[in-house]
């Protein structure tokens, strides 16, 4: 048996739904091990609750955009100090714009972050759950990949583009026993959708059957199902989270 901790990594995981879903991997019992790339404070934060209730915690500064400091991290935090469990791809960015305005910096940042980023630590995280023979691996999607959204063309690319790395890694990793599952969250309540004039919140719940955003830790108890027990058995779905407003 070895003694290396048991750990879920979560990408971006100091705010909003990245925050929630690392709090409740610890609270499912997983060392919990998160990046993020600015506000160490929040990081800090989040890292003290964690361990207030009695869990583990640790945060690293890191570019998801980066391909090699994500290689160098897994060289250098991961390989022979961790049993990697859980990986959840969660970093993203927004560069939002009309197509025939959009900039080829945002366009490009935006893919580099969300979907490159996503197949670099997945890449990684690969190597070794394959050579465990075990591993969950969750990437956050969006329901704009899977419906499309005016003003976010390179967003939107870039989660549908996540949904179909799923799916293919998904068949090649089952064999080594690792599933690989995207949840594609809706509307949820966070910082920047409680900053939104009342009109344009209540034009968001015209499209929501259940008449109500979501919030973080509905996405994170999707995700804890996903990375537990009684997901073992699923793997290359999408479990859209959304109201019902995409079905």
């Amino acid at each position: 048996m070895s003694d290396l901790p048991k750990v879920a990594l979560v990408t971006g995981g100091s705010r909003g739904i990245g925050r929630a879903v690392t709090e409740r991997l610890a609270a499912d019992g997983f060392e919990t091990w998160f990046t993020y790339v600015s506000r160490p404070e929040e990081a800090e934060k989040v890292v003290a609750g964690i361990e207030e209730k009695g869990g583990k915690a640790r945060a690293f500064k890191l570019d998801s955009g980066d391909r090699d400091a994500i290689a160098a991290f897994f060289k250098e935090e991961i390989k022979g100090k961790a049993e990697l469990e859980v990986l959840v791809n969660n970093a993203g960015i927004t560069r939002d714009g009309l197509l025939m305005r959009m900039k080829d910096e945002d366009w490009d940042r935006v893919l580099q972050i969300n979907l490159t980023g996503c197949f670099a630590f997945q890449r990684e995280a690969a190597k070794l759950m394959s050579k465990q023979r075990r591993g969950r691996i969750v990437n956050i999607t969006s329901v704009v990949g899977q419906m499309g959204n005016a003003g976010q063309a390179n967003y939107c690319a870039a989660k549908a583009g996540l949904i179909g790395l799923t799916k293919s890694t998904a068949r090649e990793l089952a064999a080594r026993g690792v599933t690989v599952n995207a949840v594609a969250p809706g509307f949820i309540q966070t910082d920047m959708t409680s900053e939104l004039p009342e009109q344009a919140v209540e034009a968001m719940l015209t499209q929501i059957p259940l008449k109500r955003l979501g919030e973080s830790d509905d996405i994170a108890a999707a995700v804890s199902y996903l990375a537990g027990p009684g997901g073992g058995y699923v793997t290359g779905q999408v479990l859209a989270v959304n109201g019902g407003m995409y079905m």
